[in-house]
């Protein structure tokens, strides 16, 4: 068993949130008072990302599907986060999950890379975005360097970032809200992104100061309005990563009293991932010596059934 698998269940699971004077979305009227908030928001997710709990994979995947899941909304389709966790995991390896899950793929693919974006990776993720490749959407690569290389603090140049590249491709806007957190995370020095923005879109953090529309990406509160979405991002993160750790906790627990042989490698999937099928494939299980493994899994609180089915079950933290 991996030793990072620490601490053990017997402690008590952590809870993660914002500090209480933190600014709210009220009372940050101002882009200065939208700035700090998101700076202490940042500061603060700093401290459990640097720590890489052993769960930190479950967590960065559990919030790429509730981004893919808005990016889907965002190109105005319907399908939500449960719909995208079935055309990945029951796509075969050569399968095609659809429209709907190239967008979940899109963003785990993001999600996995260290390292600079370049015209190679930003192809392959336009094509799984449904996005037109043209001499546009290539420009992207240099705003996304010019980006990186911006005195302005990680929230404003995400901000510029999503104005330019809407500037130049206003029908990329899913793509642009994906590479601002990967922006994001490279200037606060993070392995991985962790995805905040797009799942906030749609939320209260765009609407205009006198609430009778939306900020866009480019007008005037644009920058203030990333601002709040980063604290509403971090508050939402924070809210799933408490509740993934008590279930890991709980994990962590009750695989050593597991007798299923095969048992370590579904154990690190449930970690790393954010949901496994019950067939649990590469762990050479029975499906009897599978399901019965899940069974007390469930029973035992370390993970759900996420699908609601009876044939083709998902489990995860």
């Amino acid at each position: 068993m991996d030793s990072r698998i620490i601490p053990t269940g017997s402690s008590p699971a952590q809870t993660f949130v914002l500090p209480s004077w933190s600014a709210s979305l009220r009372s940050a009227e101002t882009e200065g008072d939208a700035a700090f908030s998101a700076g202490i928001a940042l500061k603060t997710l700093d401290d459990p990302v640097r720590a890489e709990p052993v769960w930190a994979g479950c967590w960065r995947a559990r919030l790429a599907l509730r981004s893919a899941a808005a990016a889907v909304r965002l190109m105005g389709r319907n399908e939500a986060e449960a719909e995208l966790r079935d055309a990945v995991l029951m796509a075969s390896d050569a399968g095609d999950p659809g429209p709907a899950g190239n967008v979940y793929s899109a963003y785990r693919k993001l999600g996995a890379r260290n390292g600079p974006v370049n015209t190679a990776f930003l192809k392959e993720l336009a094509m799984l975005l449904s996005l037109r490749w043209d001499d546009h959407l290539a420009r992207v690569v240099d705003l996304v360097d010019g980006a990186l290389q911006s005195s302005r603090s990680a929230p404003f140049a995400a901000a510029d970032l999503v104005s330019a590249i809407h500037a130049v491709r206003p029908d990329a806007e899913r793509l642009a809200w994906a590479l601002a957190d990967g922006l994001i995370a490279q200037r606060l020095g993070w392995q991985r992104p962790l995805f905040l923005l797009m799942a906030q879109r749609g939320g209260p953090a765009f609407r205009t100061l006198g609430g009778r529309g939306r900020v866009r990406p480019g007008e005037p509160g644009f920058a203030r309005a990333v601002c709040l979405a980063l604290v509403e991002g971090a508050r939402a993160a924070f809210q799933s990563a408490s509740e993934i750790d008590r279930r890991a906790r709980q994990l962590v627990t009750v695989a050593p009293k597991l007798r299923t042989k095969g048992r370590e490698g579904v154990i690190h999937r449930l970690l790393d991932e954010d949901a496994v099928s019950a067939s649990a494939p590469g762990a050479d299980l029975s499906r009897w010596a599978s399901r019965r493994m899940f069974e007390r899994l469930e029973a035992s609180g370390a993970v759900r059934e996420l699908s609601g089915r009876s044939t083709f079950r998902i489990y995860g933290l």
